[in-house]
């Protein structure tokens, strides 16, 4: 569970999102004290406070549906202020008919337009120091890679290439290889023997063991060393999980799965999933049937065909069953055989092309839910001819067999549409990760992302 959290919820992405709701919620209180003209009784503090938070949770949300709590994300500066001005726009908007409704909650109009600028100005000053931290690279916690090769690489495109990792690396220690990819301005010290001494030097937050071949080359003196000394030693494919999301398919082997302390589901986990499906499918129905009833009349007049149709899915310990659908095709899609849909496909019919953007062709599998073939988040579930073909040529791809299919899942919201066998083993990475620390928490999060996923339309073909 401490991997999830620290996955979910890195250090500096929840300070970061702490200090910028507390400049909002600050910058609106000061406002209202400033020009409210009125004695500022303890009513009238507390009423301050109730506005000024719900104002902030409004902008917030705003932001994060905006993808400006994406720190990985290196934007422009005028892709940044772009964003941010659509965000608070968004914003402003959602307070305007909130406030419609209930009046009560509305900071008074002068004092909300001061506010709102001073808003805007917290938040440009704010974002422009940290991204200036998060490019500096302060802050962030050193570590020492051992290991010089592919596993090495791995966990270094990862640093380097996102910003918000919170770590970097400040030696290499392994065999100096000729033609190396790693980055030239780290030093590879190729005496193992000198390990906790540089740990000491460098004050490490820890040592991460990312050598490809371990059998026999491990320095296990000096890694106890290390530990004595203080400075946690991790292997380098927890770390990867870690500062990823998602398993090294490639670098698995049975043993990482069966020692390992994930990959299971106590009584009481699987009791809540089983309530949590069934709520959340009901409840989906009845807000959805105004958009189900529409969508099935757009449906029936656009092209000839059934309106939902039903096709085989593999599911739990691999039975297949029939997976609900809207029809988003041509009801001759697939008179030359099946095959994977692709960017921009032809057999999309044009309303078959918006609800596939915005995943209202996904509703009626919550009747699937309801049946109990499927659960709200786990892996999608792919159709038997794919399997077959992914199973052969993907290793460990049948594990994924062994939670039920979920309408939405940790592989869609973190990597687009896959429309290949390398762009399955992509996913499968992701769904192994769901599989192995799976838990109610997790789904609440992924149904979280979801949401952010559809409202920006990404992934969709």
């Amino acid at each position: 569970m401490p991997y999830i959290l620290k996955k979910y919820y890195p250090v500096r992405n929840v300070l970061f999102f702490i200090g910028e709701g507390l400049l909002i919620f600050i910058a609106l209180n000061i406002v209202q004290f400033l020009f409210s003209g009125q004695e500022h009784s303890s009513r009238f503090v507390l009423l301050c406070g109730l506005r000024s938070f719900l104002a902030t949770a409004v902008f917030q949300l705003s932001l994060y549906f905006c993808d400006l709590y994406d720190l990985a994300e290196n934007m422009s500066p005028q892709e940044s202020i772009s964003r941010m001005i659509q965000s608070l726009g968004i914003g402003c908007i959602l307070l305007a008919l909130t406030y419609y409704f209930f009046p009560g909650s509305m900071i008074p109009f002068p004092q909300f337009w001061y506010g709102f600028g001073a808003i805007c100005l917290s938040i440009f000053l704010w974002r422009f120091m940290y991204n200036h931290i998060l490019n500096k690279r302060m802050f962030a916690y050193p570590v020492i890679i051992l290991g010089t090769g592919k596993m090495a690489q791995n966990i270094v495109n990862e640093i380097i290439g996102k910003r918000d990792t919170g770590f970097k690396i400040v030696k290499f220690v392994g065999e100096h290889k000729p033609n190396s990819p790693l980055p030239s301005d780290i030093e590879i010290c190729e005496d193992v023997t000198r390990l906790p001494r540089l740990c000491q030097q460098f004050n490490v937050e820890r040592v991460v063991v990312a050598m490809d071949e371990r059998r026999g080359k491990t320095p296990i003196q000096e890694l106890l060393q290390c530990k004595l000394l203080g400075f946690p030693v991790e292997y380098g494919v927890n770390f990867y999980e870690r500062l990823t999301g998602k398993i090294l398919v490639k670098e698995l082997n049975p043993g990482s799965i069966i020692y390992s302390t994930g990959f299971k589901v106590g009584r009481l986990a699987r009791f809540s999933k089983f309530v949590f499906d069934i709520v959340f499918a009901l409840t989906g129905l009845l807000i959805t049937l105004p958009i189900t009833l529409l969508a099935a009349l757009i449906i029936r007049l656009e092209s000839p065909g059934p309106v939902i149709y039903a096709q085989e899915r593999v599911g739990k310990h691999g039975k297949t069953f029939k997976v609900y659908k809207f029809r988003s095709m041509r009801s001759d899609a697939e008179k030359n055989g099946p095959v994977w849909a692709g960017k921009d496909d032809e057999r999309v019919t044009r309303f078959g092309r918006f609800i596939r953007k915005i995943r209202i062709d996904e509703l009626p599998q919550m009747w699937n839910v309801l049946k109990g073939d499927m659960s709200f988040v786990g892996p999608r579930p792919e159709r038997p001819v794919f399997v077959e073909q992914l199973v052969s040529a993907i290793p460990y791809y049948s594990l994924r067999h062994n939670v039920k299919p979920g309408i939405t899942g940790w592989a869609q919201i973190c990597y687009p549409y896959g429309a290949s066998v390398e762009d399955a083993l992509h996913k499968l990475e992701y769904d192994l990760y769901y599989i192995k620390y799976i838990s109610l928490q997790f789904d609440f999060w992924v149904i979280f992302q979801t949401i952010k996923t559809v409202v920006l339309r990404k992934g969709a073909r």
